[in-house]
């Protein structure tokens, strides 16, 4: 079992990405929200409970969500520099509670209370009211999201005791009570048991993690091989003695795009790995971080995936360098058939770079080094997309340049969001998280007095 000195909390922000777009829009508040990719290949991040209640879940696709979900239902693109925001207030509140926290997502941490300056302790009620009083700091400090808790002896009780009373709830799973609560639930409540583990357990006649418990270590080994069948075991009997880890460093960093239509086209394809590129480069710029491994990722559209990877004999934060290694790992992929999704990544981050063309070769020895040309093409300079509509149509973006749900500001009428755009104009409706709701105006998508704009400001508001 885990060590019942150990209090570990997990917090779960509340269908976060649409509560959100529900507290900064307030015509909203009560209604179905789902938040995603809006287009006909789009993937839903989240939706709101009163979507969920019609079917609509994480990861389904767009279009058969849109298919569950009732008329008036609001599509929005995502709007991560808001739930960038209002996450950072969160984890600082966290923070300042114990200096051990693990950031697992911008809606997910872990807090090891052991280490906390007061810690409340498993007796007398005292973890009730710390976890009411977070609960409700939380909500102050954001404008009126939720949160839900989990404590337990470990991090997988946590995670599995913040999942059962949502939204908002508590569930405290004390030293002793572990398998009571974990027994029952279904197997692919184990971390590490996907459909497939689940599918292949089930034709054991294992269906509970109860089930799972009673199958021994050497038969789990024997079906699933040693460290995931070992883990199987542990993770079974409630063994969990994984620690919090307050910093968690990234090892990748990746960008990618689902087309409207699949691609055959490399010209196109290479234009999308010079924005990919462009990207990366300055996310790497930004965290101050090198990376040695590119990666190309392509999907087919018969939905088969492959990876081609290739590691530098140097760490780069060249968009550039970046940018030539994903094309020549493109170049080895057949895209006669289509892609429905290209993706460019980089991994083996490292704080420290090196000038390329200063490297001994001899230093690496047994693999084959490409070096560049002096003088390598800038990724502003490489090879664009076709312009016009034909190119902005195959990769299914919007050619008005408004997605629904963006902030904006009118300079006469204000700040509001986009409600939708077609056939020349766009329509916004005024309103922000500080108003009652507010007035649809339509306009040319092309009114100089429209422009983008930053979240709008939150704080005091209540959903």
């Amino acid at each position: 079992m885990s060590d019942p000195r150990r209090c570990v909390v997990h917090l779960d922000l509340d269908a976060f990405f649409a509560a959100v777009e529900q507290r900064d829009k307030p015509s909203l508040r009560g209604r179905p929200v789902v938040v995603g990719g809006t287009g006909g290949r789009g993937v839903v991040s989240t939706a709101s409970y009163e979507a969920r209640v019609y079917g609509v879940r994480s990861a389904m696709p767009t279009i058969e969500a849109r298919r569950r979900a009732p008329a008036g239902t609001a599509f929005l693109s995502s709007r991560f520099e808001a739930y960038r925001a209002s996450s950072r207030i969160v984890m600082e509140i966290l923070r300042s509670r114990s200096p051990l926290v693990e950031q697992v997502s911008v809606d997910e941490a872990y807090v090891d209370l052991s280490a906390a300056a007061d810690p409340p302790g498993w007796e007398g009620g005292r973890l009730e009211a710390w976890c009411a009083k977070l609960l409700a700091e939380i909500t102050a400090a954001t404008g009126g999201l939720t949160a839900s808790v989990g404590v337990a002896p470990s991090k997988m009780m946590a995670k599995l005791a913040s999942e059962m009373d949502k939204p908002a709830g508590t569930t405290i799973v004390r030293p002793g009570e572990e398998l009571s609560v974990l027994h029952p639930l279904p197997v692919r409540a184990v971390a590490g048991v996907g459909p497939a583990t689940a599918g292949r357990l089930r034709t054991f006649g294992v269906e509970t993690v109860g089930d799972l418990s009673r199958v021994s270590e050497a038969d789990l080994v024997a079906l699933f091989g040693s460290a995931h069948g070992v883990g199987l075991h542990r993770l079974a009997l409630g063994r969990d003695d994984r620690p919090v880890v307050p910093e968690r460093e990234a090892k990748s960093v990746s960008v990618e795009e689902t087309f409207g239509t699949d691609i055959t086209d490399r010209v196109l394809l290479e234009g999308e790995l010079a924005r990919m590129a462009a990207q990366l480069a300055g996310r790497l710029t930004r965290s101050s971080a090198f990376a040695r491994t590119i990666t190309v990722k392509a999907r087919h559209h018969d939905f088969s995936t492959l990876t081609r990877s290739s590691s530098l004999p140097f760490a780069t934060g060249d968009g550039a360098v970046i940018l030539r290694e994903g094309r020549r790992l493109l170049s080895g992929l057949d895209v006669s058939g289509g892609l429905r999704l290209l993706g460019l990544g980089v991994s083996g981050l490292t704080s420290h770079a090196q000038d390329e063309l200063l490297i001994d070769v001899a230093a690496a020895p047994g693999s084959v080094v490409e070096l560049p040309d002096v003088g390598a093409t800038p990724v502003e300079e490489a090879v664009a997309p076709p312009s016009g509509d034909e190119g902005e149509e195959l990769l299914g973006r919007r050619r008005d340049g408004w997605s629904t749900g963006q902030d904006v500001e009118h300079q006469e009428h204000g700040a509001g969001w986009v409600w939708g755009s077609g056939l020349g104009r766009v329509t916004v409706r005024f309103e922000g998280p500080l108003t009652p709701p507010g007035p649809v105006r339509t306009f040319p998508v092309d009114d100089p007095l429209l422009a983008p704009a930053g979240p709008p400001e939150w704080r005091g508001a209540r959903t």
